[in-house]
């Protein structure tokens, strides 16, 4: 919602007018925290989506790693590896599984409301507008009363100062309720952002949380697994892949 109607530039504000400087410049600060509001949500909508997009992302490209070697000639001669593999593959199934749940979760708890606090936007905008008009109806009607309370008080100037008067406080009657209404419900919108946020950001963290144990565990099978039960430490991984280096290196074909 960049549009402010109540910039100083705007011509909605006239050299005399019927609300003071300081309610204006309290209603633009509304307006702008209002604006703020809106840029940011827009930008955690966005975000979540991108998240569950690349979760996505993250499932398909490590399945294609397993689906890639499968086929090889190494898996279809060495039958160990193939198990490895295969056994490999079964545990980004089950993942993939649990990366669905946890974007169905994000998408219900996170996207979803986010789309609704988004969706209340323009209905504030429209409510800044109606202001601005009446603002504007209230100042013309205050100019004409101006203009008769300074003429000569003949029949007829009589007559439009009377009926300019009554079109006044018509007019100021809707402004101030078009003003009372936005000035408090504005506030009241910026300050319940944070109830509103925090179910979503709770479940949001609970999601990954359940995610994440669960890939603990799926992945904790699978190195007990592949290792056939045993504990190996970081160094002894770390030898083992120094043992691989040096015995490739060893190799005539690999010899500078």
């Amino acid at each position: 919602m960049s549009w402010n109607p109540f910039s100083r530039s705007s011509s909605s504000v006239p050299k005399k007018s019927v609300l003071s400087r300081t309610a204006q410049r309290d209603f633009e600060r509304e307006v702008k925290r209002l604006d703020e509001l809106e840029e940011l949500t827009r930008r955690l909508y966005k975000d979540g989506k991108r998240m569950t997009e690349a979760n996505n992302a993250l499932a398909k490209t490590e399945r294609k790693l397993t689906q890639d070697l499968l086929p090889t000639p190494l898996c279809q001669s060495e039958d160990e590896f193939r198990s490895q593999i295969e056994g490999w593959d079964s545990a980004l199934v089950k993942m993939d599984m649990h990366m669905t749940d946890l974007n169905v979760v994000v998408h219900r708890t996170v996207l979803e409301p986010l789309k609704k606090f988004v969706s209340m936007f323009p209905y504030a905008q429209v409510a800044v507008k109606k202001r601005d008009q009446a603002l504007q109806e209230f100042q013309k009607c205050q100019d004409k009363v101006n203009k008769y309370q300074d003429r000569d008080r003949t029949g007829q100037n009589v007559v439009k100062l009377s009926s300019s008067k009554k079109a006044l406080t018509s007019a100021q009657a809707d402004f101030t309720s078009q003003n009372n209404s936005v000035c408090e419900d504005i506030p009241k919108m910026i300050e319940n952002r944070a109830d509103y946020f925090q179910p979503s950001l709770e479940a949001l963290i609970k999601s990954q949380v359940q995610y994440t144990t669960e890939a603990v565990k799926v992945y904790g099978e699978l190195s007990n697994t592949m290792n056939g039960h045993r504990e190996h430490s970081k160094h002894d991984y770390k030898s083992q892949v120094q043992q691989g280096l040096a015995e490739l290196r060893s190799l005539a074909i690999t010899t500078d």
